[in-house]
């Protein structure tokens, strides 16, 4: 669980990226370009921004074509009541989470790791 909240903002198509700034992400789609960055920075740069939740890192090193991974994990959490942004890295996979929720997402993650753990021995 990562210690930053971030946010998730938008920089519309027509507009330039300020410079400078330290996105984790950045996905440029035809409505304008999305960035999550940590609300310290969306704030400092008076970037409007929505979804204040921090970032679980998945220890798991799994396949970008893996089936069904993230979706096992989203229906834990959704079970909770708690809705997710997953993002895949090359290397590992990220869940963004409510920011109030993110204990109770690491309580999830921590029963579906030991039920799987059992299961898979």
């Amino acid at each position: 669980l990562a210690p930053d909240v971030y946010v998730f903002a938008t920089i519309p198509p027509d507009s330039v990226t300020p410079d400078g700034i330290e996105a984790l992400m950045r996905f440029h789609e035809a409505e304008g370009t999305t960035l999550i960055l940590t609300r310290e920075e969306a704030m400092a740069r008076h970037i409007d921004h929505s979804f204040a939740c921090r970032m679980i890192t998945l220890e798991v090193h799994s396949a970008l074509e893996a089936v069904g991974f993230i979706a096992t994990i989203s229906a834990a959490l959704a079970a909770q009541g708690m809705g997710v942004n997953p993002v895949a890295g090359y290397f590992h996979d990220h869940l963004f989470v409510p920011q109030d929720r993110a204990d109770d997402a690491m309580a999830a993650l921590a029963e579906l790791s030991s039920a799987a753990a059992k299961t898979h021995g």
